[in-house]
């Protein structure tokens, strides 16, 4: 990433140096995830849809332990890889509007909450700015080589309210916990940015 952009990250110290978290990522242009995964500070999982895992890219993928899931259901093979991951102590990436968009977290998905609230893992909000500002002369599906793109963590929070409930309602009142605090880590990291 370092070599082709020049991304600018912020807050990377707030990632829990140790045990499990989930990294819960903006999503508006196929560079976000590669982003966050060469600036982290630890080595992310991302749940990433099962279509780019053909040929040589998903031997590639498998390899550095993403994680290949079927957007059309409930993936049980995804969801036991992503919780597994998470009880080792890993580190958990997930686009929580499930596809990429306006990247302003206005539409969640419920898999965030499930999984924060079942494993207990803090979330970490990931704001990835700039990546889909321009295109690139040489590559129109990329940013610009060498254009700058913004990486901001946000201060780790619980999804759960403490109850430990893992009821549909917990899980809806979870969805809106996290949604509240990423939309204020995004207008943070906008105004912190300036973009």
């Amino acid at each position: 990433m370092y070599g082709l952009w020049k991304p600018r990250v912020l807050g990377a110290w707030r990632v829990p140096t140790a045990g499990p978290c989930i990294l819960a990522v903006n999503h508006t242009h196929n560079i976000d995830g590669p982003m966050v995964m060469g600036t982290a500070p630890r080595p992310v999982h991302f749940l990433i849809k099962k279509e780019v895992f053909v040929g040589p890219l998903g031997r590639f993928l498998r390899g550095i332990g993403q994680l290949e899931v079927d957007r059309a259901g409930a993936d049980r093979a995804a969801i036991t890889g992503a919780l597994k991951a998470l009880e080792d102590g890993g580190v958990l990436g997930i686009f929580p509007e499930g596809t990429r968009g306006e990247g302003d977290f206005a539409s969640l998905r419920a898999g965030l909450a499930y999984f924060a609230v079942r494993s207990g893992a803090p979330i970490v909000p990931v704001a990835v700015l700039g990546s889909a500002d321009r295109t690139g002369r040489v590559i129109k599906g990329l940013p610009p080589l060498r254009s700058g793109v913004d990486v901001v963590f946000g201060d780790p929070f619980e999804a759960g309210d403490g109850s430990g409930r893992r009821t549909r309602k917990a899980l809806d009142e979870a969805t809106v916990r996290i949604q509240e605090h990423l939309a204020a880590h995004l207008a943070d990291a906008k105004r912190l940015t300036g973009r």
